[in-house]
C-alpha cells in the first residue's frame, strides 16, 4: 500500500483549513485516512501549523510520501531536517548527540528568523495604526478649525444684523422725535 502524507480540505467556501493526514494514495482526498498528525490553517497571519512531530517523523522514515505542500510544511517544522540528520547517523557520518545539537541550532536559527518576521509585521501594523491615528487627529483639527471659522462668521453676521437693527431703531426713534418736536 502506497501511503501519502497529505491535506484534507475542511471548512466553508473561502475559509478552508486542512488536517494533515496519513492516507492510502488511492483513498479520496477528504475520505478515509490512517492517522491524523496535525493541521494547517492558512487563514491566520502567519499561517497556523500544529503538528505531531514524532508521528510525522515516523511516517516519513517508514516511507510515506508527502505532497508538495505538506513537504514544505514538514520542512518548515523541521521534520525533513531531522530525517536527514538521522540518515547521517545511520551512515555513521556523525553521532546522535551531534545530530541533536545540529537540529537544536537549526531550530534556534529558525525560531529567531520567525520571531524577527513576526516583530517586523507587528512593527508595520503599529506604524500603520499610528499613521492612521495621526491622520485622524489632523482631520479632526482641520474640521474643528472649519467649524470655528463658520461659527465666527455666523456670530459676526449676527452682530452686524443686531447693530444694523439697533441703528435702524435709533434712526426710527430720532425720526419719531423729529416729527414730534415741530408739532409742539
Amino acid at each position: 500500500m502506497a501511503t501519502k502524507i497529505r491535506l484534507q480540505r475542511h471548512g466553508r467556501k473561502g475559509y478552508a483549513y486542512y488536517p494533515i493526514v496519513i492516507a492510502d494514495s488511492r483513498a479520496p482526498r477528504d475520505g478515509r485516512f490512517i492517522e491524523r498528525i496535525g493541521s494547517y490553517n492558512p487563514n491566520t497571519n502567519p499561517a497556523t501549523i500544529s503538528l505531531d512531530f514524532d508521528r510525522a517523523l515516523y511516517w516519513v522514515e517508514v516511507g510515506a510520501q508527502p505532497t508538495d505542500t505538506v513537504r514544505s510544511i514538514l520542512s518548515r517544522e523541521g521534520v525533513m531536517m531531522m530525517k536527514h540528520l538521522r540518515v547521517g547517523v545511520k551512515k555513521g557520518a556523525f553521532t546522535e548527540e551531534e545530530a541533536q545539537r545540529k537540529f537544536e541550532e537549526w531550530k534556534a536559527t529558525r525560531t529567531k528568523a520567525t520571531d524577527a518576521a513576526k516583530a517586523k509585521l507587528n512593527a508595520a501594523a503599529e506604524a500603520d495604526a499610528k499613521a492612521r491615528f495621526d491622520a485622524e487627529v489632523e482631520k479632526n483639527r482641520l474640521k474643528g478649525e472649519e467649524v470655528a471659522k463658520k461659527k465666527a462668521e455666523k456670530l459676526a453676521a449676527e452682530e452686524a444684523a443686531a447693530k444694523a437693527a439697533l441703528e435702524a431703531e435709533a434712526a426710527a426713534q430720532e425720526g419719531a422725535e423729529a416729527e414730534a418736536a415741530p408739532a409742539e
